[in-house]
């Protein structure tokens, strides 16, 4: 069994949470080293493409912590409405806690990398995916078609990432959890109208 890569988790972890802070260009590599208390050589030696391999490392790392958030409460809430409410709430907590400073790795670094890195993007593509695949997934399990299922978890996930923007700039939850109430009343109201046929 190869040996675990001494460094580089700290080396991601820490440019997640300096990405969700700063963004992109905001983050240096010297940050990095600093926060993640990783020799700088072995920022080179795991990330031979330098900050752009760490940043899709770190997309990548950011969407499963996301997705492993939100299969838990799934795994707690019966009604897709409840699930998406139950994460929103929990992104609330997580930004007011950052004194609105934090916001989401994946898009700061996508906002400013997409498309003109393509591993990249293709990283931001697939976190997305993950995410609206678990919203759909709990949709179609309820009766809703397919294809309304994926529409609807496009909107819930463009609805979440813009909330936290505005949560941000105004320097409150209520963005959040505004978008959050209206979701769960959209999806219950969607569900209950496929329960009826």
């Amino acid at each position: 069994m190869p040996a675990k890569p001494k460094h580089r988790d700290a080396i991601v972890t820490a440019a997640v949470e300096l990405f969700r802070r700063r963004g992109y260009s905001g983050t240096g590599l010297n940050d990095i080293v600093e926060l993640s208390g990783a020799p700088k050589g072995s920022l080179y030696h795991y990330f031979p493409n330098g900050k752009l391999s760490i940043a899709e490392a770190a997309v990548r790392q950011a969407a499963k912590r996301s997705v492993g958030t939100i299969e838990e409460l799934a795994g707690k809430h019966k009604s897709p409405g409840r699930i998406v409410r139950a994460y929103a709430e929990l992104l609330a907590g997580w930004m007011k806690a950052s004194g609105f400073r934090d916001g989401s790795p994946v898009a700061t670094v996508l906002l400013e990398t997409a498309p003109d890195d393509a591993a990249i993007t293709a990283a931001g593509r697939d976190a997305y995916a993950q995410r609206k695949d678990l919203v759909s997934q709990r949709l179609t399990e309820k009766g809703v078609p397919a294809a309304r299922a994926k529409r609807l978890a496009g909107l819930v996930t463009s609805a979440l990432e813009g909330s936290l923007i505005q949560s941000r700039v105004e320097q409150s939850e209520t963005p959040i959890t505004d978008a959050a109430a209206e979701l769960e009343k959209l999806l219950d109201a969607v569900v209950a109208q496929y329960a009826k046929k």
